[in-house]
């Protein structure tokens, strides 16, 4: 059995969730929503590199021009696992939308965390606290 360190004895596995979406299925437009909505999700929340466990990623099955992760990658997320699956293709769903869950250890309480809506995606979880 491994020791944990003791620095590390608080710590717990949170999720952050957070969307946005993009104007035009383009690599351009897919590359600068998901910087943005990564970066806001890690500043909100006040968090570093270092707490990423992994991040997931779903876009709706009209996002074609790139992997969403591929722009996690070109912010230096390299060494986090990154994967990207396709969401559900629900009628009335919000279109061209990128989901991110983004697993960390903190010791934070989950209330704590902000999940962050970007663009066209604010509405998805109107019932979580701003």
């Amino acid at each position: 059995m491994v020791a944990r360190p003791a620095n590390l004895s608080a710590m717990g596995v949170r999720a952050v969730r957070g969307a946005t979406t993009v104007d035009a299925d383009t690599a351009e437009a897919i590359d600068e929503n998901v910087r943005e909505l990564v970066s806001a999700m890690l500043e909100r929340n006040k968090l570093d590199k270092e707490q990423l466990i992994s991040i997931f990623f779903t876009s709706t099955s009209d996002l074609h021009s790139m992997f969403p992760a591929a722009a996690a990658r070109a912010l230096g997320f390299g060494d986090v696992p990154l994967m990207c699956a396709q969401e559900l293709d629900i009628d009335g769903a919000v279109a061209r939308c990128v989901r991110v869950m983004m697993h960390v250890e903190d010791d934070r309480d989950r209330g704590l965390f902000h999940h962050v809506y970007l663009r066209g995606a604010m509405g998805l979880r109107d019932d979580l606290p701003d």
